[in-house]
């Protein structure tokens, strides 16, 4: 991947579906959307409006079936993640734009999507740390670390990770000094009021009651990526 601007314009595919989480979405599309020579369309498989956890409703541009290849491909994380390890549009949009796309990239735990369709076999990859442990069922190498980048793989830790990976995205393909802006542009110099917001910095006690609240849903995920690893292979083909 070059670091230099491609004398054509770059096009960035940003992925939605039902019960995804809005910040994994909008704090890439904020640093994509200022990007020079840059477009970004947001896909989903139909035009009506996606519904994200907590309400927020955002209107796609394009469907998937009408997406152009992309540069980029981006796929946010959230409890809708679940469904879409098993969703055919998914899949073969991702194994579509994977032919010709400079970056396959996810953020939280749409990397589990993103492994869903194959993309991560032998990929060094992290995503939300209480789905850490699920990413080695589709041959990830599991890296915890905030952004991950391994050849045309970039991938992003949890939910408030997506603004770091966006920039990291805008570094390697425009260049460091283009990131740098956009990350003064959107004033982006956390200060955050409480240590504590990963397993390494926060109390035992609270990274332990988190993990049993989030027992059975992430049980539940489990289940539905092991089964969703033994379909990689019978992915179907675009028609």
């Amino acid at each position: 991947m070059t670091t230099a601007a491609r004398a054509s314009d770059l096009t960035i595919g940003m992925v939605m579906f039902p019960d995804m989480t809005h910040l994994d979405l909008a704090g890439p599309y904020d640093v994509f959307s200022r990007m020079p020579k840059t477009q970004v369309h947001l896909l989903a498989a139909t035009l009506a409006p996606v519904r994200a956890e907590g309400g927020w409703t955002t209107i796609p541009q394009v469907a998937f079936d009408d997406a152009p290849a992309c540069d980029v491909i981006c796929v946010p994380g959230g409890i809708g993640v679940n469904a879409m390890m098993e969703d055919a549009p998914v899949l073969r949009l991702l194994d579509r734009q994977a032919r010709t796309a400079r970056s396959m990239t996810s953020v939280c735990t749409g990397a589990l999507v993103l492994g869903a369709a194959g993309l991560l076999r032998g990929y060094r990859a992290t995503t939300h740390w209480l789905s850490l442990d699920l990413l080695p069922l589709f041959g990830a190498h599991v890296v915890e670390e905030r952004v991950v980048v391994d050849r045309d793989r970039i991938t992003g830790a949890g939910v408030t990770a997506g603004i770091d990976f966006g920039l990291v995205v805008a570094s390697q393909l425009l260049g460091a000094d283009v990131a740098r802006a956009i990350q003064l542009a959107i004033e982006y110099d956390p200060a955050p009021p409480f240590r504590g917001g990963s397993p390494a910095s926060a109390a035992p006690a609270l990274v332990e009651r988190l993990t049993l609240m989030r027992a059975q849903a992430q049980a539940e995920r489990r289940a539905i990526a092991e089964r969703a690893a033994r379909q990689i292979d019978g992915l179907a083909p675009d028609s």
